[in-house]
């Protein structure tokens, strides 16, 4: 039971909702401006409905499969990994030749779904980083410090390494956006 849950947790992750919004509206996401089906660039070519529909497909599938993992009855550790599989099957669809989101949307689900007290520290780092740097990318550098601060505060970082894993695939998929923020601060 618990190989078939990590396994639709990789298969969940693979559910691109920027695809099927794009599809929807008759936009191949994959062809217009960063080409990433992701919900910043879905609202950004097609608009703001699309951008709510593709955060909501992608945070909901983390939280999804949490909330599985619990109804199931698994272990914490066995939930956590589920919830790196989920986002890295966003990040890594095999059916798109492991060209996915950038996981920011998935993460969410799946960090308020295992533990919105250790999120909250993630809104916080992210929220104050804002007020200094006034750039989104940025900031959720400061709130991905942060997190890890708490997760290691909490003693979780054993549990956690698997969540860091994933993050850390986020931010290497995210390094033009992060190069960019701070190319424009000079």
């Amino acid at each position: 039971m618990l190989g078939l849950y990590w396994f639709l947790s990789y298969v969940v992750g693979n559910f691109m909702t920027a695809y099927v919004v794009g599809k929807a509206y008759g936009v191949n996401l994959q062809e217009h401006k960063s080409k990433n089906l992701g919900a910043r660039n879905a609202g950004s070519v097609i608009g703001r409905a699309a951008f709510i529909w593709t955060f909501l497909g992608d945070s909901l599938k983390g939280v999804l499969i949490v909330a599985v993992g619990r109804l199931w009855h698994f272990e914490e550790w066995e939930i956590v990994l589920g919830a790196c599989l989920v986002m890295l099957g966003h990040l890594f669809p095999f059916w798109l030749k492991f060209k996915g989101g950038k996981g920011v949307a998935t993460f969410i689900g799946v960090g308020l779904a295992l533990s919105p007290s250790l999120f909250l520290m993630m809104v916080v780092g992210t929220a104050l980083t804002l007020i200094v740097t006034r750039s989104l990318t940025l900031s959720m550098l400061g709130g991905f410090v942060l997190y890890i601060g708490a997760i290691i505060y909490t003693d979780k970082l054993l549990l956690y390494i698997p969540i860091l894993i994933a993050i850390s695939f986020m931010l290497i998929k995210h390094m033009s956006n992060i190069k960019e923020a701070l190319g424009s601060r000079e």
